[in-house]
């Protein structure tokens, strides 16, 4: 095998000092000093010309070689591949909440209502709830109640069918608790801002639409005074 590139190869001056042993030997034979010059430089060529269909040959054998593998580097890589896409599909498959989608929302910008549950409570009841209670007092108030109560704390109250349930303190009225406004009495100031919190309130809680409809009606139609 080349290990240089017969193609860069100079031809050598066989006239100088450095070849004058290899010519003696030509002229030896019978040839003069010019055509032993004449006769080592052809036989220089047409080594080299040999050497370099030889080098061409070897480099197309080399690339093939070399393209070969590659094609087989990839077909490894490619096998590689499907086996992990079918190992995904099947673990897919088997776990469908893993590859769920995430539901992406906005951060909610507007403050969070928290009324008194004794207001919850009455609203999903379908009982008149006062406004007062979604009022910026009602709200500090309920913010209060539910700091100070005992989170685990159950009392007993009857239901509409007449049996008994136990539910949260904090969703009974407590009676030493401060009065409320009525509705008839609220500045429009408090009324413009408690109404919208009840509707969203409304909202957050999944009331019938029909529902939702007759108490902004109501609402809208009894503001104060």
């Amino acid at each position: 095998m080349l290990t240089q590139n017969p193609n860069e190869a100079i031809r050598p001056d066989f006239t100088t000092q450095e070849h004058e042993e290899v010519r003696q030997k030509l002229i030896d034979e019978g040839f003069n000093a010019d055509q032993a010059a004449r006769s080592l430089s052809a036989l220089w060529t047409l080594t080299n010309n040999a050497d370099k269909e030889r080098w061409a040959l070897e480099q197309r054998r080399w690339h093939e070689a070399e393209r070969r593998e590659e094609e087989e580097e990839e077909e490894r890589r490619q096998l590689i591949k499907d086996e992990q896409e079918a190992a995904r599909l099947e673990d897919r498959k088997k776990n469908k909440n893993k590859y769920a989608p995430l539901v992406r929302g906005k951060v909610p910008s507007d403050p969070t209502i928290i009324p008194a549950q004794y207001a919850l409570r009455k609203m999903k009841a379908g009982d008149y709830c006062e406004l007062h209670y979604f009022t910026n007092k009602g709200l500090e108030d309920a913010k209060v109640s539910n700091l100070l109560a005992e989170p685990d704390a159950l009392v007993m109250l009857p239901a509409a069918d007449g049996l008994h349930s136990w539910v949260p303190a904090a969703a009974v009225k407590d009676p030493k608790s401060a009065p409320i406004v009525k509705d008839e009495n609220l500045s429009w100031e408090d009324f413009n801002k408690a109404a919208p919190r009840m509707i969203a309130s409304m909202k957050l809680h999944d009331w019938s639409d029909d529902r939702k409809q007759q108490y902004r009606e109501g609402l809208y139609e009894d503001g104060p005074n």
